[in-house]
């Protein structure tokens, strides 16, 4: 099942998706999850908590470069997808293309800063 293969995520690789709870109430999830070699990022929110979008994802980054120790984080996006310009505001920047479950995705790749 598809929560099933979530949590096992976390036991094969010691991250996963997460639920995002703002004063007590579920807002969406998301997060980080490996995919092959990288750590994809995915931010799926309710359309009341959209405003919240950049809070949540300030707080899964400082996470992936500081306690997780990652080198970069990936958004795998449909090609279909015109509109990338509020990723490449983040820093996000083109990094090829990959096949996933036999579609293919355009990959955007942000760097850790250096320290």
């Amino acid at each position: 099942s598809f929560i099933a293969g979530k949590e096992a995520l976390w036991t094969e690789h010691g991250y996963g998706p997460w639920a995002f709870i703002v004063d007590d109430h579920f807002v969406g999830w998301g997060g980080l999850q490996p995919e092959e070699d990288d750590a994809d990022l995915a931010l799926v929110l309710h359309p009341k908590s959209w405003g919240m979008g950049k809070a949540i994802y300030d707080k899964v980054i400082e996470r992936a470069f500081g306690e997780m120790g990652l080198e970069s984080v990936t958004v795998l996006l449909p090609p279909t997808r015109v509109r990338v310009r509020g990723l490449q505001r983040l820093g996000f920047e083109p990094d090829g293309e990959v096949e996933y479950l036999g579609e293919r995705f355009l990959r955007y790749r942000l760097h850790a800063p250096s320290k």
